[in-house]
Formats: C-alpha cells, sequence, structure tokens
C-alpha cells in the first residue's frame, strides 16, 4: 500500500510508545492519523503535532471503540491502516508465598484485564476496522486495507510471573494466521509484530540499572530496541502488499531466561 495524503489510519496506544512512534511515522508519510488511546492530555497534544485527531477509547468498551471509529471516520474518512498497540502487562506468579510463608495465587481479575485489554481490546478494533474496510475502494491487487497487531517475544518465551501477558500476548499471535484467512477475500492484510524489550514508558520507569541490564542481556545489538524501530517494520508490513498472515520476532535475537 502507497502511503500518502489519500490514506487514513488508526492507531490504539497511539498516545505512547509504539503506538506513538508508529503514529509520528505513519503522519510523516503524509497519512491522515487517528490516535486512540486513555491518556486525553498527551494523545491531544500529539494529535495536534501531527494534524490529526485524537479519541478517548478504551479498547475494552465496545461503545467507545465504535464512538472512536466514527470520529476518526468523520474526521479523515474510512481508515486504510489499523495499527494495535494498546496493551496492559502485569507479574504475578500463579501460585507463590509471601514474606511470612503465606500462600497467595494469581488474582484472576488480574488475569482477565490482561485478556480483556490485549486479546479481546484488539480484536474488537479488528472487528470495527475490517467492517469499514470492506466498503472501501480496493487498490491495487485488489487490496482495501491492512492491520497490524502487537504481540510479544512473551508469547513465545514467557518469564516467570507472565502466565497472564504470555497468553494474551500469544492469543495475539495465534489469531494472526485464522484472520488473515477470514478476510483474504475482502482484499484486508493482517499481520503481527512480536517486540522484544524496548525504550517504552513502562521500562523507562524502571531503575538504571536494571534498564541497562536489560539491554545487556540481547544478543546484538546490546541495548533496548527503539520505539521507531517498531515503525519501520509497520511501516514495512503495510507497504509491502505480500507480507501477510505472518507474526515476526522484533528483538536483537534475545530469547528471554526464565527470570
Amino acid at each position: 500500500m502507497e502511503l500518502n495524503s489519500s490514506v487514513a489510519a488508526v492507531v490504539t496506544g497511539g498516545a505512547s510508545g509504539l503506538g506513538e512512534a508508529t503514529a509520528r511515522a505513519l503522519a510523516a508519510q503524509g497519512v491522515k492519523v487517528a490516535l486512540f488511546d486513555m491518556n486525553e492530555q498527551r494523545g491531544q497534544e500529539i494529535a495536534s503535532e501531527l494534524g490529526g485527531v485524537f479519541c478517548k477509547v478504551n479498547v475494552t468498551v465496545d461503545e467507545e471503540v465504535e464512538a472512536g471509529f466514527a470520529r476518526a471516520r468523520a474526521a479523515h474518512g474510512h481508515e486504510r491502516i489499523l495499527v494495535n498497540c494498546a496493551g496492559v502487562a502485569n507479574a504475578v506468579k500463579t501460585v507463590g508465598r509471601d514474606k511470612t510463608g503465606g500462600k497467595r495465587s494469581f488474582p484472576l481479575p488480574l488475569f482477565e484485564a490482561s485478556l480483556q485489554v490485549n486479546v479481546l481490546g484488539t480484536f474488537r478494533c479488528i472487528v470495527h476496522a475490517s467492517l469499514g474496510m470492506m466498503d472501501a475502494e480496493p487498490l491495487a491487487d485488489g487490496e482495501k486495507g491492512v492491520i497490524i497487531n502487537t504481540a510479544s517475544v512473551a508469547a513465545v518465551d514467557g518469564q516467570i510471573g507472565q502466565a497472564a501477558y504470555s497468553a494474551s500476548k500469544a492469543a495475539v499471535m495465534g489469531m494472526t494466521l485464522p484472520i488473515a484467512r477470514d478476510l483474504m477475500g475482502e482484499g484486508i492484510r493482517v499481520n503481527t509484530i512480536l517486540p522484544g524489550v524496548f525504550e517504552t514508558p513502562m521500562v523507562a520507569a524502571m531503575p538504571d540499572e536494571v534498564r541497562a541490564a536489560l539491554g545487556a542481556n540481547v544478543p546484538f545489538p546490546k541495548r533496548l530496541g527503539r520505539p521507531a524501530e517498531y515503525a519501520s517494520l509497520a511501516l514495512e508490513m503495510i507497504r509491502n502488499g505480500y507480507f501477510n498472515g505472518e507474526h515476526v520476532r522484533l528483538d536483537g535475537a534475545i530469547r528471554m531466561p526464565p527470570r
């Protein structure tokens, strides 16, 4: 797909991290970008800077997602691109002991929250976007739209405490090919990126020594991933019309140890 001012995109989680970087990269190509996020202040600032539109959206609430797409389409027309970056992470062992030796288990509401945001939130946005893309005028090869999802290397080698996070990201990875097959007759491609350890707000909040250790564990280059590198791969997946039904690790060859 050619990226220019005739194309509109929706980026979830667009007010920070990987989503922000992708929104900026798309806007730099002239694409009209709508940001879905919960952070209204930051989202408005970025949207204003990019000449885009901000939509305050909780991806776990169908009415908010529907209203967000309606607002984005009113401003830019029907989107041809959806990039799903909205997500949450947590780390709690399945069962364990506290400092006094008392037993505890993974809080099920916390597990459910991971699935609600990372899996159902992603799928909900895919459904809304693809329904709109179905009516788009076909481009080269009959293409109507492109969807990029965000999983994680934790989908493949999750660490201690990542049962919920890994399960949710494995689900995103696992539904990539079936959804691509579901949408093949409508000219809509679907791909998923599995980032390793990236410089995101969550990682930025860690102590410097922890961040340094994480970067040192990467085989090469020995550093954390940069959001712009995620955005670069997302744009290649969008541009390359033969890229479909794939999940791709972007991780500097890291394979996560148990802890």
